[in-house]
């Protein structure tokens, strides 16, 4: 909405500040912030009149979690909320790729919502229909990849792109629809998994919409991503403030979630994020840097898919518990040991993902 001021700074010259998108990115992560901790403490009254006795907790889960008994869910309407107002107010609204993640992030937060509702009325740890909810994810997803493939040029629309060797461009044509679907709904579900712990999601998260908003911004910015040597793709640069508006909204989030929290994330908020971070790596063309730069919510995933699989084929378990931070509590770490352990392996993920910008 303020992008639109700048095409009145012939007559106020102070208007020209907002063509720059660095800047927006600011402003919408400053504007996230705000609203989440002006906004938090009402947000998490409410919810905790509501919901009563909160989420429920898993009765195989580690002991030291059933003192979080009566903690209030859905605390992604804190995040999803701010993230929107601020988006709409510091991005660029006639670009497609705006619309097409923003309306990825709220239809995977609705999936979440009605998953923690039924969680938290039906007082169980089993929400919404697995199959139910991932065909819906995949409509949404397979949408929202169409319009991002209909917004591109050529067969570099469809093709997709390896880090560190520039000149591979592998053309999967409508198939690509399937695989850009596949990746936005494996990134939300991955992080759902993640979220398990108190702040152990939230800031990966943060980290992320960090390393793609710069992504973004470069992939954006013809005289960037010439320099980089990394694929230009017009209009991705808009995704930077919805990116700056998360890290906000993050941080304000991780203000009430840090132990002992005082509201947990949900499902609302977890694929809502992870369904937006994945939509953004189909933008940019960065869908395998995304599996690096995610790393943490790959071997997060992975962890629950060996587990099950070794124990249909064998009856045996490969963890003490999935997802995997549960494993590390098991052997005895604490909690906060393991959420700064895990914070740490997140940050030098990304850092490995985007020096894949210059090793080309």
């Amino acid at each position: 909405m303020m992008a639109y001021l700048a095409e009145f700074a012939d007559t106020v010259p102070l208007f020209n500040v907002f063509r720059y998108i660095t800047f927006r990115t600011g402003a919408a992560m400053i504007t996230g912030f705000i609203v989440v901790f002006l906004f938090g403490p009402a947000i998490i009254a409410a919810l905790r009149l509501r919901q009563g006795r909160g989420q429920p907790i898993r009765a195989d889960g580690p002991q030291t979690h059933f003192k979080k008994a009566g903690t209030p869910t859905m605390g992604g309407l804190m995040i999803l909320s701010s993230v929107i107002v601020s988006t709409l107010l510091w991005a660029d609204l006639r670009n497609i790729y705006v619309w097409t993640v923003l309306l990825v992030t709220i239809g995977f937060g609705a999936i979440g919502f009605y998953d923690d509702y039924l969680k938290v009325t039906k007082q169980s740890d089993l929400g919404f229909s697995g199959r139910a909810r991932l065909a819906l994810e995949f409509v949404i997803a397979g949408l929202a990849v169409g319009a991002i493939v209909y917004a591109g040029t050529d067969s570099f629309a469809t093709s997709l792109a390896f880090p560190f060797i520039k000149e591979v461009l592998l053309n999967l044509g409508l198939f690509y629809v399937v695989f850009g679907a596949f990746v936005i709904v494996g990134a939300a579900n991955a992080v759902n998994l993640t979220d398990g712990l108190d702040g152990l999601a939230i800031v990966p998260i943060m980290i992320a919409a960090a390393a793609f908003g710069l992504i973004a911004y470069i992939s954006g910015n013809v005289n960037f991503s010439n320099y980089l040597q990394i694929h230009y793709v017009a209009g991705t640069g808009e995704l930077s403030p919805l990116c700056g508006a998360v890290i906000g909204a993050g941080l304000g989030f991780l203000w009430f979630n840090a132990p002992p929290a005082a509201i947990f994330m949900g499902d609302t908020g977890s694929l809502a994020l992870g369904g937006m971070t994945g939509a953004i790596a189909v933008a940019t063309k960065h869908e395998i840097v995304l599996a690096i730069i995610g790393g943490l919510f790959v071997i997060e995933a992975m962890s629950v898919i060996i587990q099950v699989a070794s124990f249909k084929l064998t009856g045996k378990r490969v963890f003490l518990m999935a997802p995997i931070h549960h494993h590390f509590e098991k052997l005895g770490w604490t909690e906060s040991q393991v959420v700064v352990r895990f914070w740490i392996i997140a940050f030098m993920l990304a850092f490995v993902g985007l020096s894949t910008l210059k090793l080309r």
